[in-house]
Formats: C-alpha cells, structure tokens, sequence
C-alpha cells in the first residue's frame, strides 16, 4: 500500500462505490490466479470478481511459481492469454519479481509479508460511513501480515492505527500499547489476528464482550478471519453488537474487482 498515492485509494474507492451501485465495467480476457486449497474468502470473492467482470478465472497452486524459471518467462508467455496475475504466495519478493518486467499487473492477494487487499477492504467499508482519517483503529495480535498491512496503511494514507499486544511481538514503526483494555477505550476500530505461535504471550489480549462494552459508543468489531471463538476472541464478543465481521467482508469482492480494473488500466 505504501507505493499507492492519496489520490489512486480514491479511485478505487470511487470504482468500487460505482460496482456497488450497479456499475460494473465488463472486458475481454481472463486472469491468472495462484491460490492454495486452503484459501476461502480471498480466493472465492477474486475467483467470482473476476468472472463477474468478464475475465475467465485461470487458477494455479501457488506451488507453480516455485520454480527455476525466470519470472520474466513466466509473465512473459503468460501475457498471451491472461490480462493480469492475482497471486497469494507467501514470499513477497516472488511477486515483485513478477511485476517487475512491467508485463503484467500483479496483485498481492497475501503474502507473509502483507495483505493489502484485505486492509484496503475494510477501509473502504469504513470510508461508507465516515472519513477514515478521522478513526483510531486498534490491531490487536502479533507482528505478522495483518499487522505488518495495517502499518503500511498508516504510513500511506495517515490512518491513525495503534496495535495491543506484549511488546517481544509488536511490529516495529507501528504505534503500540501493552495495555489492553486503555487502548480499547480509546478505539473506534477493532481489527484481531490469529497468535500464530505466540498463543501463550496474546492469551491476555482476548478480546471479549467486556472489552468491548468498555470502548467508545459505535465501536465497529471486525476480527480477521479465520479466527477462532474462544482463542483471539471469546464467543460473546463474537456475538456482541459490535461485531460487523460479515458485513465488512461483503466488500471484498467489490474492492478487489476495483482493484483489478484500475491495474488493468494502468
């Protein structure tokens, strides 16, 4: 995200508001996506999106780009066929190398590294309803990919963004509190990520029915999935009236469909 402009996070959202609404550009082509079997949300809505647009799914394992040949052969013949790349593969230098030749657009569908679609999504779920500018979102978990996309957000876009967790596991850069329950108090965003393999050290950072009637009024709790009820969050919070986990996630599909678009058109 931190190599997207102020005014390119406006397009897409303007593009994404406008496929909301019933506007979708429709073209030629297909895309080539390279997912594991175990992808569910991010693969079925960019599998749909890109169908919806008029671009035939070409799905791969993320396996297939494990290889000696040079990335610059394999956009190369792919270009022939395909429109663009939307890759989910756990090393971020393997898609840099994709899109350096300039051949093809490539979008980061996750990596360990990141996950920009997915923060962008929320962000604009957020913007549907105020200026993001305006909220404190609170991270809470690990330094990982969802931490690591929300600090690009905060860089990129000036998102006021604070992360909870012990401080042997914070993401360096990313403003951070130890204190659980001060940082809710002062959030308008909850975002939660799965411990990985600091289960012990982020036990205390349960976020539960409690935590959440503490913070202010209208806080919006939106725990990225896969999360675990009783792990990152207790089953009340998950069931709180604060939780808008589904409605967020409504958006991906729109967002990535904006996405694709606008690196089509260059």
């Amino acid at each position: 995200m931190t190599e997207l402009t102020g005014d390119d996070l406006r397009e897409i959202f303007a593009r994404a508001a406008r496929i909301e609404a019933g506007t979708l550009a429709r073209r030629d082509g297909a895309a080539a996506l390279f997912f594991p079997s175990s992808s569910l949300r991010t693969r079925a809505s960019f599998e749909r999106g890109a169908a919806e647009m008029g671009l035939q799914p070409i799905v791969f394992p993320p396996e297939a780009l494990d290889t000696v040949e040079d990335a610059v052969d394999i956009v190369g013949y792919l270009s022939a066929w395909v429109e663009l790349l939307v890759v989910r593969h756990a090393d971020l230098h393997v898609l840099r190398e994709l899109a350096a030749p300039g051949i093809l657009p490539v979008v980061n569908a996750m990596t360990n590294a990141n996950h920009p679609c997915e923060v962008l999504s929320d962000l604009f779920a957020l913007s549907r309803e105020t200026d993001v500018r305006s909220l404190r979102v609170l991270v809470v978990g690990p330094d990982g990919n969802i931490a690591r996309a929300w600090e690009e957000a905060h860089r990129a876009f000036g998102i006021d963004v604070v992360q909870a967790c012990p401080e042997e596991v914070r993401t360096p850069a990313l403003p951070w509190k130890e204190d659980l329950s001060d940082a809710v108090q002062e959030a308008d965003v909850i975002i939660t990520d799965g411990p990985g393999e600091h289960t012990a050290a982020m036990a205390p950072y349960r976020i539960t029915a409690d935590l959440l009637d503490s913070a202010p009024d209208g806080v919006r709790f939106a725990p990225c999935p896969p999360f675990v009820r009783g792990r990152e969050v207790s089953v009340a919070a998950a069931n709180h009236p604060a939780f808008v986990g589904y409605e967020f996630k409504r958006h991906l599909k729109s967002v990535q469909q904006a996405i694709m678009g606008w690196a089509i058109e260059g």
